[in-house]
């Protein structure tokens, strides 16, 4: 039963409690706090896209009952007699008595897609770890001989040890004392990080810091089998499904770069602990993490300014690869254990890209030309030619993963991922085949290509209203998809700026190299929608170049892979900082013919049909 929160502190303005029977949560707004802060505050999930910023619409709630108010003053009532509860923006609404809530089935939707099976769920990755274990047994101390602990183990350890953790030192000599005098030690570089009982598991952890999801994947560094995955919503997003949302919310004082900060720390926590639990092993038994994300996630973990990498020309604070103790930043495993953070590339381009070239190697190695993309909120893409990597970063934003989109959500039971147009009606496959309560990244994209297949879809992005699917919705062209789901004007819009990006993107990659898209031999598509997504649809709206479908190779999550890597390989780690100093970074707004270009891919060209494959 939910509890009821306590009382708000004596000669505090009042505070009210907010009832969410969907989550059986009773929870305490906080004195002009609105609904949407609250529930972000107490860790309970509502969609905003925006933030809270009240500019996507994505937070809606239902006021069963109770009296809110209007950051504009104006006052609302919830369900009276006979009356339907109101719809409002929980952003936008502070709360003026005890209220009973009710959130979008959006909201609510358990997450489907891990993005966590790029390789073989039962891969062996190659091994040479920072870390190696050994159990040794020591002999124990005398009247004669009274030599420290540390010592005894120093004497007879395998390999040289110049160093012992503080924190690893606290724990050994209960476990010698415990063991009968044996102890297994983890080491890194001459440092002993961990001691544990002999025959305990040596395992690294590696993460990949989306900013939409995060994935974890547990590896056994004594064999490189990764026994155990797991993907997770970033809780990130609770201030914004982009990462400028984010970055605006870190630089307005250290209370909020430290909440962002936490939550990136609190979603490696729930994986190290999830993981562990499920192979019924512990966290200390973790003695590696290797951690990528792009240049935003990466310096909001670290705890590393971002004011001056929201603003133009973005720049990292710092670009190289960091190893610093976990502990440090708040990450329970073990006691020494140090996190290893990808190098980033430049601007947006983080370690997360890097992992993905890293990953993808043995496509593009050989080819004359190739593509790699990640496509995301943030998509990255290098074109590799003639020995150089040249890379972008192309502000496409969330509306490919379902975010500023009016009904969009995350893949997740109820998404809509696929749309069909025939003459009488729209046929929809949805994600676990239940009923439809919203549109995910790849039935975005899927829509606005078969909108524009049906010819429903003008060049510039119009909608032609002579469907029975197509009505208006607060005096707005829509097409409705489901009952509860509809796709409005503003959405193509989204899509069309995201896809205008990207192409934009390619097309000035191959301006820089002088090249024509009929020289790309490969194109790797990497990335959370990249795994999803129907090609030809892609190729269809302009956002992909009109190549052979056997050119592209849907990767799933290759950062994740080289993230992996990373982890079980000092030779990938060092090929990783390779890969990142090679890279060119080119800022795409400072050239001059990027308006221009950006302008020129906003609209529908005539429609091509993809080449068949060579």
């Amino acid at each position: 039963m939910p509890h009821r929160p306590p009382a708000a502190p004596t000669g505090s303005a009042p505070s009210h409690a907010l009832r969410f029977p969907q989550f059986e949560r009773l929870i305490l707004a906080h004195p002009e706090e609105t609904i949407f802060q609250c529930a972000r505050r107490s860790g309970l999930r509502i969609i905003g896209a925006c933030g809270g910023r009240g500019a996507c619409g994505t937070c809606t709630v239902r006021i069963a009952e109770g009296q809110v108010e209007h950051v504009n003053g104006r006052t609302l009532r919830g369900r009276a007699a006979n009356q339907r509860a109101l719809w409002v923006r929980s952003c936008q609404i502070l709360p003026r008595a005890d209220c009973t809530l009710e959130v979008e089935p959006r909201s609510l939707a358990p997450i489907v897609r891990a993005e966590v099976d790029a390789g073989m769920r039962d891969e062996t990755l190659p091994l040479d770890p920072m870390v190696t274990s050994f159990d040794i047994a020591v002999a124990p101390p005398t009247l004669s001989d009274p030599r420290s602990d540390a010592d005894r183990v120093i004497r007879v350890s395998p390999v040289a040890l110049t160093a012992i953790d503080l924190a690893a030192a606290r724990d050994l000599s209960g476990l010698l004392r415990a063991a009968g005098w044996s102890v297994r030690v983890h080491v890194r570089d001459g440092e002993a990080i961990g001691f544990a009982p002999t025959g305990r598991p040596t395992l690294g952890l590696a993460v990949d810091l989306g900013t939409t999801n995060v994935a974890g994947f547990l590896i056994d560094l004594s064999s490189g089998v990764r026994v155990a995955s797991l993907g997770i919503e970033n809780p990130q997003t609770a201030w914004g499904a982009d990462v400028i949302s984010r970055i605006n919310h870190a630089i307005r004082d250290a209370a909020a770069a430290e909440e962002l900060r936490a939550a990136a720390v609190g979603a490696i926590n729930a994986l190290a602990h999830d993981l562990c639990h499920a192979m019924e092993v512990r966290e200390s038994d973790i003695v590696d993490l290797t951690v990528c994300g792009n240049t935003a996630m990466h310096h909001l973990l670290l705890g590393l300014p971002v004011r001056q990498l929201g603003r133009a020309p973005f720049v990292a604070a710092l670009r190289e690869a960091a190893d610093v103790k976990a502990r440090d930043l708040g990450i329970a495993i073990a006691p020494g254990a140090y996190l290893h953070a990808a190098p980033n590339v430049g601007g947006f381009v983080g370690g997360d890209h890097v992992a993905a070239l890293l990953a993808t190697e043995p496509l593009w190695e050989t080819a004359a030309a190739a593509l790699v993309m990640d496509i995301g909120t943030n998509t990255e893409i290098s074109l590799i030619h003639g020995g150089a990597i040249v890379t972008v970063s192309c502000p496409s934003g969330p509306a490919l993963e379902g975010g500023h989109i009016s009904c969009g959500m995350r893949a997740a039971g109820g998404a809509i991922e696929r749309v069909t147009i025939a003459q009488d009606g729209i046929d929809v496959r949805v994600i676990g085949d239940t009923k439809a309560v919203g549109v995910c990244g790849s039935g975005v994209l899927d829509t606005v290509a078969a909108l524009r297949s049906a010819s429903l879809l003008d060049d510039g992005g119009r909608l032609v209203a002579d469907h029975p699917s197509i009505c208006e919705i607060d005096g707005k062209r829509a097409v409705v998809l489901a009952p509860e789901v509809h796709f409005t004007q503003a959405d193509i819009r989204a899509v069309q700026l995201a896809k205008s990006a990207i192409r934009t993107g390619i097309e000035l990659l191959l301006r820089i190299a002088n090249l024509e898209e009929s020289a790309i031999e490969r194109v790797a598509i990497a990335g959370a929608f990249g795994s999803y997504i129907d090609v030809q649809s892609a190729i269809a709206v302009g956002l992909l170049p009109v190549l052979p479908a056997d050119r592209f190779s849907q990767v799933g999550n290759a950062a994740g892979l080289g993230v992996r890597q990373m982890l079980t390989s000092r030779k990938a780690r060092a090929r990783a900082r390779e890969l990142a100093g090679r890279c060119r970074y080119v800022e795409l707004s400072t050239r001059a013919d990027f308006q221009k270009t950006f302008m020129h891919n906003i609209g529908f060209r005539k429609r091509i049909e993809p080449r068949r494959a060579s």
